[in-house]
């Protein structure tokens, strides 16, 4: 099972630097989780760059996986790791919900370089 985070969406979307290395986790689809939080800053992302039209085309291919709504659990397993890891909120609900699914969480977000069960790419500029 795959989680993407909104940077490396954003980046596949964008044909940036490191696209390629989130597209194989973003075109698996069968194994791909996507915490509806990853909606809502690809979406807001997309409309301020591009327009709604475009927003609703990544989102529509975001929900070509599983999207998974913040339940209790999550957030509260959110909660406990943006504590422990001091990350700001959304990161620590991207990475609770790669946990409850025993998912490797794709990135380029460097606070996420050290932790285990993530695949991290340094940002390319």
């Amino acid at each position: 099972m795959n989680v993407v985070d909104s940077a490396g969406w954003l980046e596949y979307f964008a044909a940036g630097l490191n696209a390629d290395a989130f597209a194989g986790a973003i075109e698996a689809t069968g194994d791909l989780v996507v915490p509806t939080v990853s909606v809502y800053e690809v979406f807001k992302r997309v409309l301020q760059q591009r327009g709604e039209g475009d927003a609703l085309q990544a989102v529509a291919l975001m929900q070509q996986g599983s999207v998974v709504e913040l339940t209790t659990p999550i957030a509260l397993e959110a909660a406990r790791t943006s504590v422990a890891l001091g990350i700001p909120m959304a990161d620590s609900i991207i990475l609770a919900t790669a946990r409850a699914f025993q998912a490797t969480l794709w990135t380029q977000d460097s606070h996420f370089a050290e932790i285990e069960g993530v695949e991290y790419f340094p940002k390319s500029v």
